[in-house]
């Protein structure tokens, strides 16, 4: 476990790194310096897939390589007196992004957007924001107020979308079809945005919590955000990945098998080019 006086600085610093990520308009990144992505699914305090990632990725390696990930928090392992140990995969986020600043993003999930606002998410009898946060309290004792708060200004910095130059889309998810008219891209690109927009109804809550991936629905989006391809996650599956449509790949990084896409982001692909990529860590 860090040293709070040292994880409090290496969270300042990843928060800076975020905002300053090349590319950056508001909370949207149009994708710059980068030939590859490697994106995985949601993983939710797997620490252990989190591992094998960042060794897939080789990010010292490989200088334009990017490695995006998603829904970090509110996993099943928590300490022997009580609380979600998933608080460590933030930890260890920012210290990536720190030595990584341009090649490591984060995507806003519904859960980190709940923990952030305050909203309720139930799964069963647990209540995972109130287990997020008696973790914090277990590992930090009497500085985890101050680590807390700095968690919460890092889920407020992370960005909701990111377009590559041949044009796929990753996001955590994609607005609903009834909440799709309504969906203004340009909120994600405005510094300042309106907190209406992370409640239901808002255009933030739609892309991060909508679980609408029929074709018409996937293929409205895509023309609505001016791209060709959708890699999301939000929704598990037991292989660790799905192809619910002729546009979008669903990534599952949670369990085993766990997946994630390497993909070239300096050429055209195809959905069966993309799917072509995925892998299993």
């Amino acid at each position: 476990m860090p040293q709070p006086d040292r994880l409090l600085r290496t969270i300042k610093t990843a928060v800076q790194a975020f905002r300053a990520t090349p590319g950056r308009k508001g909370r949207f990144i149009h994708l710059q310096g980068a030939t590859e992505v490697l994106i995985a699914g949601d993983m939710h305090g797997n620490l252990g897939n989190f591992i094998r990632l960042m060794d897939r990725a080789k990010l010292k390696q490989h200088p334009t390589r990017h490695l995006v990930v998603q829904e970090l928090v509110h996993g099943t392992i928590e300490y022997p007196t009580g609380g979600d140990k998933s608080h460590q995969m933030i930890d260890l986020l920012a210290a990536l992004k720190c030595e990584f600043p341009r090649q490591v993003h984060m995507l806003l999930g519904n859960h980190e957007l709940a923990q952030w606002t305050g909203s309720k998410i139930s799964k069963g009898d647990r209540e995972p924001l109130e287990l997020f946060t008696l973790g914090v309290v277990t590992a930090y004792g009497k500085r985890a107020e101050e680590i807390y708060a700095a968690y919460l200004e890092l889920f407020s910095v992370l960005p909701i979308a990111i377009r590559t130059p041949n044009r796929v889309f990753l996001s955590h998810s994609l607005p609903n079809a009834q909440r799709l008219p309504t969906f203004d891209l340009s909120v994600l690109e405005r510094d300042k945005v309106d907190e209406r927009e992370y409640r239901s109804g808002g255009s933030v809550h739609a892309i991060v919590w909508g679980r609408d991936v029929s074709p018409e629905n996937t293929y409205a989006f895509l023309k609505k955000v001016d791209a060709d391809l959708l890699i999301s996650g939000h929704i598990p599956n037991e292989p660790g990945y799905e192809t619910p449509n002729h546009w979008q790949l669903i990534l599952d990084s949670m369990r085993t098998p766990a997946g994630c896409c390497l993909f070239p982001v300096t050429q055209p692909l195809s959905h069966d080019e993309l799917v072509q990529h995925v892998e299993i860590i």
